[in-house]
C-alpha cells in the first residue's frame, strides 16, 4: 500500500476502552478494502454498519431529485463516516463514494449502537466525532453565505495549504470540478476565482498551486484562523 493504514485496535474512537470492550465490538467488524469509484452507500439508505475510515478517504455526495449532485465533504482517516444516521438508524442524506483506493473498518450498526449505550468512554469518542462533523458544517455554511466566490477560493488555497504544511503552495486534492462543488460555485466559476487571484500572489501549475504571499492573500480573502484553520484532530481535507 503506498498510503499509511491505521489498524482497527489504533483508531482513536477506541481510545481509553478496555481491552475487554474493544474486543468485543471487533468481532462484530471487519476489515473491508476497495478501489477508486466504489460507492459505500447511497442516499436514502439506511445504515448497516458504522464505517471507519483506516486508510485513503471517503466523499460524501448529495443528490436534487432532478439528479444534480454536489461533493459535501471529503472523509479521511482516522474519521467515522456519518455516525448521526448509525446512531439514529435514520436514512443517509448523502451517498458515500471512494476516490482512491481505499479501507475501511466496518462495525455492524446495531453492535455499534449497543456498545455505544453500554460504555460512556466510547459514547464520548462518538460525541466528540459527532461534534467536529457538526464544526465543520458550520464552517461550510459560513463559508457559503459570508463570502463571494474569490474569497471561498482564496481562503480554501490558505487553508489546505495550512493542513499540507506546505505555506509556499496547496496541492489540490480533487479535480478542479469537485473542489468547485464543494465550494458551492460552478468549474468555470473555480477556474475565474484562481485567474483573478494571480492579483494577490497565486500561480496555478495543474493541480498544484504556488502562494508567492500568503498574508496578502489572507487579507485580501479575508481569512479567519477561527472559521478556516483546522481544529484538533480534524481530519478532512
Amino acid at each position: 500500500m503506498t498510503y499509511e493504514e491505521l489498524a482497527p485496535e489504533a483508531l482513536p474512537v477506541f481510545r481509553g476502552l478496555p481491552a475487554s470492550r474493544r474486543t468485543d465490538l471487533l468481532q462484530n467488524a471487519m476489515v473491508h478494502s476497495v478501489s477508486s469509484g466504489t460507492v459505500l452507500f447511497e442516499q436514502g439508505d439506511v445504515p448497516n454498519f458504522q464505517l471507519i475510515v483506516l486508510a485513503g478517504s471517503a466523499q460524501l455526495f448529495g443528490r436534487s431529485a432532478e439528479g444534480g449532485e454536489v461533493l459535501i465533504e471529503a472523509v479521511r482517516a482516522p474519521d467515522l463516516i456519518i455516525p448521526a444516521a448509525v446512531l439514529t438508524g435514520a436514512p443517509y442524506l448523502m451517498q458515500a463514494r471512494v476516490p482512491e483506493p481505499s479501507r475501511f473498518l466496518l462495525i455492524h450498526a446495531a453492535a455499534f449502537r449497543s456498545a455505544v449505550d453500554a460504555d460512556p468512554l466510547l459514547a464520548h469518542a462518538v460525541i466528540g466525532s459527532l461534534a467536529q462533523q457538526f464544526r465543520r458544517m458550520v464552517r461550510q455554511i459560513k463559508n457559503l453565505k459570508l463570502r463571494t466566490a474569490i474569497q471561498r477560493v482564496g481562503c480554501y488555497l490558505l487553508a489546505l495549504s495550512q493542513r499540507q504544511r506546505t505555506p509556499d503552495k496547496a496541492v489540490l486534492p480533487f479535480e478542479k470540478m469537485l473542489i468547485a462543488s464543494e465550494l458551492g460555485i460552478t468549474r468555470e466559476s473555480f477556474s475565474r476565482a484562481l485567474s483573478s487571484l494571480s492579483n494577490s500572489g497565486i500561480q496555478v501549475h495543474g493541480q498544484i498551486v504556488l502562494i508567492h504571499d500568503a498574508p496578502r492573500l489572507a487579507a485580501e480573502c479575508g481569512y479567519d484562523p477561527v472559521t478556516d484553520g483546522p481544529d484538533a484532530d480534524d481530519f478532512v481535507v
